[in-house]
């Protein structure tokens, strides 16, 4: 498979974000996080920032399998309800799946301080996303009228036309502090995306970064999400903590 040449991101990537003054804490865990058990901690978390008494954070985990339904999920959507645990998610969006293989970015920043523009700070996350993918000499793009980041299948091997989804996006915020965030596939199971219409959206399939010629490992992907970081974002970061 031919790989494309090196990118670089786009003048539509410019941050929108202001840089916050503190630094940003990372949390990498190494074992996969039960879902409930996420949802409690980044509660917790955001509770923290927004009453000052802890840092910004992104934590990088990996879920077992599960679904997740957003605030617009359709029933109709979930067509395997007994594949693997379903769970209803006050981030916004529709059914997404988690799994191993796939990298979960839980986000959680004082929007307050970054200028409180929530459309801004998806898009950062967006160009986030991009950024991450173009180290790794794949392109991603945003879609119009489209949830995530999607990938043009034809430089790699596949037919004109074709479009996958390599990353999902669905945030919540609550005060202007931000959770929940990005899922970004590595190398997981794509056979698991069969039990839901990803994101509602029933025309495109789902790919990933391994799927598409590109033999990455997860600390590969962590180290590229953590370069990308201050070019979007801005600002410095903790050492990383392993939970």
């Amino acid at each position: 498979m031919t790989s494309p040449t090196s990118l670089s991101a786009s003048q539509s990537d410019t941050p929108a974000a202001q840089p916050a003054a503190q630094p940003v804490e990372w949390r990498i865990s190494d074992e996969p996080v039960p879902y409930p058990e996420a949802i409690a901690e980044m509660e917790a978390r955001v509770e923290a920032i927004r009453a000052g008494t802890a840092p910004e954070l992104v934590w990088l985990l990996e879920h077992p399998p599960l679904y997740t339904a957003g605030t617009s999920a359709r029933d109709e959507d979930l067509l395997e309800a007994d594949r693997f645990p379903v769970y209803r998610s006050g981030r916004g969006g529709q059914y997404t799946y988690h799994g191993p293989g796939q990298r979960v970015a839980y986000v959680m920043l004082d929007l307050k301080a970054r200028g409180a523009d929530i459309r801004g700070f998806v898009r950062d996350l967006e160009a986030w996303i991009i950024r991450t993918l173009a180290s790794f000499n794949i392109k991603g793009e945003r879609r119009e009228g489209r949830v995530g980041i999607w990938v043009d299948k034809q430089p790699y091997g596949g037919l004109k036309g074709q479009e996958d989804k390599i990353a999902a996006i669905g945030v919540r915020v609550r005060r202007w502090v931000s959770f929940h965030g990005i899922a970004l596939n590595v190398e997981p199971d794509l056979s698991h995306f069969g039990g839901i219409v990803p994101c509602g959206i029933a025309e495109h399939g789902v790919t990933s970064i391994v799927a598409l010629g590109q033999l990455v490992t997860m600390e590969d992907v962590d180290s590229a999400l953590i370069a990308a970081w201050p070019e979007v974002f801005g600002g410095a970061t903790r050492d990383e903590e392993d939970a």
